[in-house]
């Protein structure tokens, strides 16, 4: 599993649990949901869809243990989330759709022109990473927002 799709999920969600959890607390949560879930523990009169549910549950809950269970991984785990959250909270001027955008065949990328007279430039390949695009002139920062807005 890549490091992406690690943070993608949150872990300590499918605990019922939080950062500040010592290890203990997370021990104890994971096995009182393990117990719970546990394909040998489950009631023989359910729906299999139902029996399916709780299997990939239990698989999820699983891998959150893996993770936060090792105080090696679990420290990986919150730099990545620390990562994530401070990413996320740029301070955004704009959101742009990506249809507002001019599109410049020769260079192939989007632009888009800043209040400055800068431009935000994006490359559409970049586009499936980030969706932050920063003005080449000054420090404002646009969100590109995809898909249709009309």
């Amino acid at each position: 599993m890549t490091s992406e799709n690690r943070t993608a999920k949150d872990w300590y969600s499918v605990l019922g649990a939080h950062p500040s959890d010592s290890q203990a607390e997370l021990k104890q949560k994971y096995q009182k949901l393990a117990l719970l879930y546990h394909p040998d523990k489950q009631h023989r009169d359910i729906s299999s869809e139902q029996e399916t549910d709780e299997a990939w549950k239990f698989i999820e809950i699983s891998q959150a243990w893996k993770i936060l269970g090792n105080e090696e991984t679990k420290r990986a785990y919150d730099l990545q989330r620390r990562d994530g959250e401070m990413t996320r909270s740029f301070p955004v001027d704009n959101l742009i759709h990506l249809e507002e955008m001019t599109f410049e065949e020769d260079e192939a990328h989007y632009y888009y022109s800043c209040r400055c007279g800068g431009q935000y430039i994006a490359i559409e390949s970049d586009l499936a990473q980030t969706s932050l695009v920063n003005c080449n002139s000054c420090s404002l920062i646009i969100e590109i927002l995809q898909g249709s807005w009309r």
